[in-house]
């Protein structure tokens, strides 16, 4: 099982372009259609992972790895994901320059522009989905990403003010009586 999980995530580091958040679809469809875990279990995992440091895309492979295989599992599919994302720019670096200016290249690259859109866009149109937000609810991540950017507010400024925000009005509505 825990070669499997290797073998899996070294397939999405080769595959997945844009790293970060555009590896969520990928692993989310192969782990979920597996039945390794449910959807409630993979994003309650992928919750603890953004407020992880470091790595996006290993941090996910190396708590879902851990679920499914223990310290084993976890370990194989961080190393899945590094392996072969490592070996590919290795090989950019040294052949880059000589490609760097061709028109193909440079067409490739714009190319991939709008796919990495789409595959950071698709997990978080699933995560409204599955969570059953409403337009309501999505006033405060909008609002925020208004704020990043065009009023150029730093996502440090807005995630100590949603803290203590939250806080707050947390602590107001157990003064008022209600149960959370």
């Amino acid at each position: 099982m825990v070669f499997k999980l290797f073998f899996l995530f070294t397939k999405i580091g080769l595959f997945t372009i844009g790293g970060g958040y555009a590896v969520i679809p990928l692993i989310e469809k192969e782990i979920i259609q597996r039945s390794w875990l449910s959807y409630d279990e993979f994003y309650e995992l992928l919750a603890i992972t953004e407020s992880l440091p470091g790595v996006f895309a290993t941090n996910i492979a190396a708590l879902v790895g851990f679920k499914i295989g223990g310290i084993k599992g976890g370990i194989l599919a961080a190393l899945g994901t590094i392996l072969a994302p490592f070996i590919i720019i290795l090989l950019l670096a040294v052949f880059f320059n000589r490609f760097q200016d061709n028109i193909y290249v440079i067409k490739a690259f714009k190319g991939l522009r709008p796919v990495v859109v789409a595959l950071i866009a698709a997990p978080c149109y699933t995560a409204i989905k599955i969570n059953k937000m409403s337009f309501k609810s999505l006033l405060l991540p909008l609002g925020a990403l208004g704020l990043m950017w065009w009023a150029n507010v730093s996502p440090v400024w807005i995630i100590l003010g949603a803290a203590i925000g939250g806080i707050v009005y947390y602590s107001w509505r157990n003064k008022s009586g209600t149960i959370v």
